[in-house]
């Protein structure tokens, strides 16, 4: 559920066929958190909630592995970017894919809902409105999705800015300074070469991991020769695997990350989306 505020007004979205106008809300604590302002379904299948004073929220979305991701803006993904859903339910509560399609129209049961985007990102029973984001900018609420994520999956969200503009709200960016690019991945304290050709991937450091002892922030960078496109992904360790946590995935040969997460096993996979030749990788560990 992403973070905006109206006025001073504190809050959070989500989906519209979640509750009705006047419903009272509870937090993960089952204690009162706030009230439902508004909430159109279908048509759209948005919503939005006041919190009341007990609840502070901040421009961040969490997941499973106990870790958050800053939110720095709401710029809508091109088909193709990574999508990561995070919501509760009965299932693991983070889920990544990519962006499949926009403006897509869903009939549901009750109606139509218009101008929805689709994901491969796999939903669990429990997801509706929980946030969507890409990379650091706000994607969405998840509206509803088919199949599930022990076969192959998807969801349909509801578009942030359209949510924004209906209410006149205005989403919480984070105050921590973002990344700055600086086109060279030189000054990082653990620095690992390799040459990748197109569509290969290897996972670093030296196809293993690293342990972080303490919670805090992780940095990694990527870079690669011009005319190349190398991903980033950063990964922890789970009772089930490996998830992805954080991801830089542009079009650029150059990617920069920031996750802040508990402690753990983790790793970087390095994929080569298109191109062939050398890479750096340079990261830091809490």
């Amino acid at each position: 559920m992403t973070k905006p505020r109206k006025g001073t007004q504190k809050g959070f979205i989500s989906a519209g066929h979640c509750g009705k106008p006047g419903s009272a809300t509870v937090g993960f604590n089952r204690r009162p958190q706030g009230t439902v302002q508004a909430a159109t379904f279908p048509g759209d299948d948005f919503s939005w909630v006041a919190v009341n004073n007990d609840w502070k929220p901040h421009a961040l979305i969490g997941n499973d592995t106990a870790g958050t991701i800053h939110v720095y803006g709401a710029r809508q993904a091109i088909v193709g970017a990574s999508a990561c859903l995070s919501g509760s339910g009965v299932a693991i509560n983070w889920h990544c894919g990519t962006i499949q399609q926009h403006d897509v129209d869903i009939t549901y049961p009750q109606g139509v809902v218009n101008h929805l985007t689709r994901t491969s990102a796999c939903g669990s029973p429990g997801n509706s409105g929980g946030s969507v984001i890409s990379i650091n900018q706000a994607q969405g609420v998840v509206s509803g999705g088919s199949g599930n994520c022990d076969l192959a999956g998807f969801t349909y969200i509801q578009p942030v800015r359209k949510i924004l503009s209906a209410y006149d709200l205005t989403l919480m960016i984070s105050d921590v300074e973002p990344l700055v690019s600086t086109g060279t991945c030189g000054g990082y304290p653990t620095t690992l070469t390799g040459t990748l050709k197109s569509a290969q991937f290897v996972y670093q450091p030296r196809n293993r991991y690293y342990h972080a002892a303490v919670s805090g922030d992780h940095y990694g960078c990527l870079e690669t020769t011009p005319g190349s496109d190398f991903d980033l992904y950063l990964q922890k360790q789970t009772g089930s695997g490996w998830v992805t946590v954080a991801s830089s995935d542009s079009s650029n040969p150059f990617e920069e990350l920031r996750y802040r997460g508990t402690p753990g096993d983790y790793r970087y996979l390095v994929l080569a989306s298109n191109g062939t030749g050398p890479y750096t990788l340079g990261y830091t560990t809490p």
